[in-house]
């Protein structure tokens, strides 16, 4: 979750939402995303919002202690209740991210997931994923995650050579991330994800190819590769601009992007978003499924982006300033945006032209269905699906994803 938060018009003390905005809401999803804004140490490319124990430390650190965080929580959800009124739907999809939500006790983020159960009901076959860094989880911890009804979690691995973890400031040590994903299969959890990054400072392709091998040694059944995106404001931008380490280029993502297709399509696993790869369907991410789909999701936390019906709010950043409007019984929401007709055809697009199966190809305007059929001339958008009214990335256009979406919308 990006720390900056967009601009929008002032979010409603008690967090209304307009009537439109709950039509027809049961033909759509409902999903739970819950942030846990704590860290143990900063990473030097992370951008997310979250905080450390010093960065909390008299800016309303005692408000946001970790040790009432789950109460927190826990009333936000009450509050979305309210907000959705009698909205029957069960939940379907719930989400722990961070931050590290494994720094709260196993028994915090359990009753945060048992909030949902009661104001909500959790849907059958609910699928319930946390984050968590693999130094934070013991064969303990990960048994009483799986109690309180954790099914999915995804370990953040990012490499498995020392000189990569080093650049990325990641305090794990290399071997670890694999040994927690016996521990999770050991605990009961049927599905375990490994997060890996590529094109790190220093990185070699040998390097690349090794994790990628470790990761899939150790037996996940889905991988998520993300090529390594320095954002402004980070340690790893100031000590590139210093000329401490190098900065990889386009070319350099784009041969990591093939190899990492090569190595796991060849053990068995199909991609389904461009980042994203899994054995079998069921070893999706419904959650993250729901986001690229457009249905709704509710966010609790600071700084947690929510939509339900084509509203789009975000809570006020600092863990203090959420405490404390929780606290005085308001909405932690800190702007919203009405999106119109227009602007959720954009965001189709832009979200399910990354899924593998595509996005209409009715959803283009005359520009963009020009652009389509250059795009299916240049090789990068498959043929077959084409001829069906799909618009689909082939290998080559995944490479060149964001251009291709640019050209589409227009």
């Amino acid at each position: 979750m990006p720390s900056v938060l967009p601009d929008g018009e002032p979010m409603p003390e008690d967090g209304a939402l307009p009537a439109t905005a709950l039509a027809e809401a049961e033909r759509r999803p409902l999903g739970f995303y819950l942030h846990v804004p704590y860290c143990a140490t900063r990473c030097g490319y992370c951008d997310f919002n979250t905080y450390t124990a010093s960065e909390l430390r008299g800016s309303g650190g005692v408000l946001a202690s970790r040790d009432n965080y789950a109460e927190q929580v826990v009333e936000e959800v009450r509050l979305a209740r309210k907000v959705l009124g009698d909205d029957p739907r069960p939940v379907e999809t719930v989400f722990v991210g961070g931050g590290t939500p494994t720094l709260l006790a196993a028994a915090d983020l359990g009753r945060m997931l048992g909030a949902i159960r009661e104001e909500f009901g959790l849907a059958e076959g609910v699928e319930v994923t946390t984050e968590a860094n693999p130094e934070s989880v013991d064969p303990r911890y990960l048994a009483e995650l799986r109690e309180a009804g954790f099914n999915r979690i995804s370990f953040g691995m990012q490499s498995a050579r020392q000189h990569v973890l080093k650049v990325l400031d990641r305090t794990h040590t290399p071997g670890r991330p694999e040994a927690c994903v016996a521990e999770a299969r050991a605990a009961g959890f049927d599905h375990v994800n490994l997060d890996l990054i590529y094109g790190t400072p220093g990185e070699s392709d040998a390097d690349w190819r090794a994790s990628l091998e470790a990761a899939l040694g150790a037996g996940p059944d889905h991988v998520s590769a993300y090529a390594l995106i320095v954002e402004e404001g980070t340690q790893l931008a100031r000590r590139i601009r210093r000329g401490e380490v190098p900065m990889t280029d386009d070319d350099v993502h784009a041969d990591r992007y093939l190899i990492a297709e090569e190595i796991l399509s060849a053990a068995g696993f199909a991609w389904y978003e461009v980042s994203n790869w899994a054995t079998s369907p069921a070893g999706r991410c419904r959650h993250n499924e729901l986001y690229w789909r457009g249905a709704d999701w509710w966010g609790a936390g600071p700084g947690a982006h929510s939509h339900v019906g084509g509203v789009r709010w975000w809570n006020v950043k600092h863990p203090g300033a959420y405490a404390q409007a929780l606290g005085e019984g308001r909405s932690p929401g800190a702007g919203r945006e009405l999106l119109t007709a227009e602007e959720r055809r954009v965001e189709r697009i832009l979200l399910e032209l990354r899924l593998v199966e595509g996005c209409p190809l009715e959803l283009l305007r005359p520009a963009g269905a020009a652009a389509a059929a250059r795009a299916l001339e240049d090789g990068l958008l498959d043929p077959g699906p084409y001829g069906r009214g799909r618009a689909v990335l082939t290998l080559r256009g995944r490479l060149l994803a964001d251009a291709v979406v640019r050209d589409l919308v227009d």
